[in-house]
C-alpha cells in the first residue's frame, strides 16, 4: 500500500477515500507532525491538527471553507498553529473531551468537545471518534468510512511498529488494550492508519505484530 509519505516542507499527498471525500496530508513543524485536511466534493472542509506553520497550513486550505479543526490531544506540538488557524477561518474548534482543559489553558482556544463512541457529522463528513486513553487521557482518533478501504487518524496513540508513547505500564495497558478493542478487533486488515508523523500503516500490517507490542510494553 502507499505509506503517503510528505517530507517537512513538502508538497502535500492526496488519499482518495471515496468517491465524495479526499484527505490531504502534509507535514509541518520541526518534529514532522502530520495535519490533514478531509476535503469534500462540496461543503465545509475538516483540519486535524493545526500543529505548526499557519502560514502552510492556509496555503493548503486555500479558498476552500473549513468548519472544523479537530486536535487528536493536547500536546502542544499539535496546537501550535491552533489559535491562528481558528483566527484565519473561522473554524470551530474540537477535541477529545478530557483534553479540552489542557488545550485551552496552552493555547487560549475553547473547544467543544467529542468523545469515545461520538459520530463527529459536518456536511458530507462523517468521523466515528474512537477515544484513546494512554498517550493522553483525552486522545482520540477519527474513523473515515472509506473505498475500497475505510483511514483512521491515529494522532499519536498508533504509529507503525507499536503504541505511542505512553509513561509508565498503566498508561501502556490502557493505550494497548483500547488500540487492540477500539482498532484492531472491529477493523479490516485493508484500513489504513494515519498517525501524527511519519508514514502511513495497515490494520493487516500492524496486526501480527501485537503480541510483541504486548510482550515488550511498549
Amino acid at each position: 500500500m502507499p505509506l503517503y509519505h510528505v517530507d517537512p516542507g513538502s508538497e502535500a499527498a492526496l488519499v482518495r477515500v471515496n468517491d465524495d471525500v479526499d484527505l490531504i496530508k502534509i507535514s509541518v513543524g520541526t518534529m514532522d507532525n502530520n495535519a490533514y485536511l478531509i476535503h469534500p466534493g462540496a461543503g465545509p472542509a475538516i483540519l486535524v491538527d493545526a500543529a505548526a506553520e499557519p502560514g502552510r497550513l492556509k496555503a493548503l486550505i486555500g479558498n476552500d471553507e473549513v468548519g472544523a479543526v479537530i486536535t487528536t490531544h493536547r500536546h502542544q506540538d499539535h496546537t501550535r498553529a491552533l489559535a491562528d488557524i481558528i483566527t484565519i477561518t473561522g473554524a470551530q474548534p474540537w477535541c477529545g473531551e478530557p483534553d479540552a482543559e489542557a488545550i485551552e489553558a496552552t493555547t487560549g482556544v475553547t473547544c467543544r468537545t467529542v468523545w469515545d463512541g461520538d459520530l463527529f457529522r459536518l456536511g458530507d463528513i462523517e468521523l466515528d471518534v474512537i477515544g484513546l486513553v494512554g498517550h493522553t487521557r483525552g486522545s482520540i482518533a477519527l474513523r473515515l468510512h472509506g473505498n475500497p478501504s475505510d483511514h483512521v487518524l491515529t494522532g499519536d496513540s498508533l504509529f507503525p511498529g507499536g503504541v505511542g508513547k505512553t509513561n509508565g505500564s498503566r498508561e501502556f495497558d490502557s493505550l494497548y488494550n483500547d488500540v487492540c478493542m477500539k482498532i484492531f478487533a472491529p477493523m479490516s486488515d485493508m484500513t489504513v492508519i494515519h498517525p501524527g508523523h511519519g508514514d502511513a500503516t495497515t490494520v493487516g500490517e500492524e496486526r501480527p505484530n501485537l503480541p510483541l507490542w504486548r510482550a515488550r510494553g511498549w
